[in-house]
């Protein structure tokens, strides 16, 4: 190792093996913890983008030894000004793949894996090798999915009382320009993701059913475009390039038609750069400071060096600096975490459109589900109401969308089972008929 490593490493062992007034109540300082975290200690990153990268570089210059890193993402020319594990001639290539490569080359204690893939596509088995999950997302929808991912790995004894074996933290990071937050979630113990929807700003989605049937923004018209007639016709021959002014050109054309076929005006080339790259601030200042604090917690939850975060810490330098942590509470209705409690869906009548159904699960604050795929069982048997994510399923069942409960075979005590992109985990809804108004519980 070079002055550099031997100067850290030395650094490292002062603080693992000597105790402190701000040490854990469980901390024993010795030799064998530094040992852990360089030859034991399997840390998963999530999102190798502008926080990612402050993240690896955190994490490995902290002493983890075998870290792996997953992003579906290739890296853009937009990206080099604050993701600085990126050079030019990086450009096009996977994110995670340079990203552990750079470490690699740099750190000589440290051993990045990459994963060039959606989360989604592992399984259970892959994340339960993990001791802790460390996200630098910029997505709610990803959040939620590996926050339920997580709580669907906890096991319970007889009594119902938690296996804290099965319990892999999550150390959850976020940034929008100026702002940022860090959070510490212990699965089954503390607040997950979903007991906090409120706290994320709002999402600009639109549902797959009102953008194929009935579009009435002009983002509407954008997004038809984007994911159902570009992969249709495939102009290209390729997918989406955001920085291809000949990509951009041609969803322009194709959303000005379709918002003259149906009577809607506001489609121009900026809206349509603005809605296809989704484009959001980033400062990489902002980066810096929450990775070092998503790392900070990290090393506490390897070492109990310190006391963990409990559990929300916010963070906002738009006019000076500003920074303030406190503890978040459960939510007992919580739909991911409190997994066993009864769901129900409260209606006026049976002459309510699926439709609205769907837009009710869509706007709920507890649910705040992205596209729901919905199936009934109706005298023991299974019937798919709709599904948005298959497309030859979609088309055969949006008539259903313009279909009212009744006319679906669809009453009382009847039960919904809903899936979504943003947990891993399908789960029922007891349907009740009321004759007050709409509302879920």
């Amino acid at each position: 190792m070079t002055d550099y490593e031997n100067r850290r490493w030395s650094h490292l062992k002062k603080i693992l093996e000597r105790s402190s007034p701000f040490c854990h109540p469980d901390f024993e300082p010795g030799t064998g913890i530094l040992d852990f975290l360089q030859n034991s200690c399997k840390l998963l990153v999530i999102g190798a983008g502008g926080l990612g990268c402050e993240l690896l570089k955190d994490l490995a210059m902290m002493g983890f030894g075998d870290i792996h890193v997953i992003d579906m993402d290739t890296i853009d020319l937009s990206n080099l000004n604050r993701q600085f594990l990126f050079r030019k001639n990086d450009v096009n290539s996977s994110k995670a793949e340079v990203a552990a490569r750079f470490i690699n080359e740099r750190v000589p204690t440290c051993s990045v894996t990459p994963h060039h893939c959606k989360i989604q596509d592992k399984n259970e088995d892959f994340y339960k090798q993990f001791h802790l999950v460390v996200c630098g997302l910029d997505s709610v929808v990803a959040r939620r999915w590996i926050n339920g991912m997580l709580v669907s790995l906890l096991a319970y004894d007889e009594n119902q009382q938690l296996d804290n074996t099965t319990v892999i933290p999550l150390i959850d990071g976020g940034t929008e320009g100026f702002k940022g937050n860090v959070r510490v979630i212990l699965p089954g113990i503390t607040p997950c993701i979903d007991c906090t929807l409120d706290l994320f700003p709002p999402q600009v989605t639109y549902p797959l059913c009102t953008i194929a049937s009935t579009p009435r923004l002009p983002e509407h018209c954008i997004e038809y475009v984007k994911l159902i007639q570009w992969p249709k016709e495939n102009p290209f021959d390729s997918n989406i390039d955001t920085d291809d002014p000949a990509h951009i050109s041609w969803i322009y054309e194709k959303s000005l038609e379709r918002s003259d076929q149906f009577g809607i005006s506001g489609v121009n080339y900026r809206l349509v750069q603005g809605v296809i790259k989704n484009i959001i601030p980033a400062v990489a200042s902002t980066n810096a400071v929450i990775a070092a604090a998503c790392a900070t917690e990290a090393f506490k939850v390897a070492t109990s060096c310190c006391s963990l975060l409990n559990n929300y810490a916010v963070f906002n330098d738009a006019d000076g600096i500003y920074t303030y942590t406190y503890e978040a509470e459960r939510k007992t209705d919580c739909i991911t975490c409190w997994p066993t409690a009864s769901k129900y869906l409260d209606i006026e009548d049976t002459n309510i459109r699926l439709e609205r159904v769907i837009e009710i699960l869509r706007e709920h604050s507890l649910y705040q589900m992205r596209d729901p795929a919905l199936t009934i069982e109706i005298d023991n048997k299974r019937k798919t109401l709709y599904m948005p994510n298959v497309p030859s399923i979609e088309m055969k069942t949006r008539p259903n969308l313009k279909m009212t409960l009744e006319q679906l075979g669809i009453s009382d005590g009847s039960k919904l089972l809903v899936a979504d992109i943003t947990n891993p985990k399908a789960f029922e809804i007891n349907l009740r008929i009321k004759n007050n108004c709409i509302r879920m519980e």
